[in-house]
């Protein structure tokens, strides 16, 4: 049924100001405004952002950007503004925000920060 045709995903914000900015300044992606939101493009995919009145954050991971070397990413991120989500458990993070899984015979290593929205995002080392 939906083989021809091409999907997208979409995530809410609280203010699309805020995301506008931090999408094509802090994190330098190509960002156009729509009539009802924001379009991110990454690489050949576009991912729609609108705005939600009552917006509660996604308590998972929305978006996943894939990088070559982790530890410089996430350095620049951190030299940005970003900052990393820090986990316990099954999905500690060291000192960096960094769970460094693929170290350790798992999968990528990855990173998690949030989105002035409060949206779960992260860079991975496939």
């Amino acid at each position: 049924m939906f083989k021809d045709t091409q999907g997208f995903s979409s995530f809410s914000v609280d203010d699309l100001k805020k995301a506008r900015q931090f999408y094509a300044e802090t994190l330098e992606m190509e960002v156009r405004e729509e009539e009802h939101g924001l379009v991110l493009k990454t690489g050949g995919t576009e991912i729609f952002i609108y705005p939600k009145v009552m917006h509660t954050p996604a308590a998972f991971t929305v978006l996943n950007f894939p990088v070559e070397d982790i530890d410089q990413a996430v350095d620049e991120l951190f030299r940005r503004g970003v900052r990393f989500e820090q986990y316990g458990g099954g999905i500690m993070t060291d000192k960096k925000g960094i769970h460094r899984s693929a170290d350790n015979g798992g999968g990528p290593n990855i990173a998690w920060f949030k989105d002035p929205a409060g949206n779960v995002l992260s860079v991975l080392e496939p």
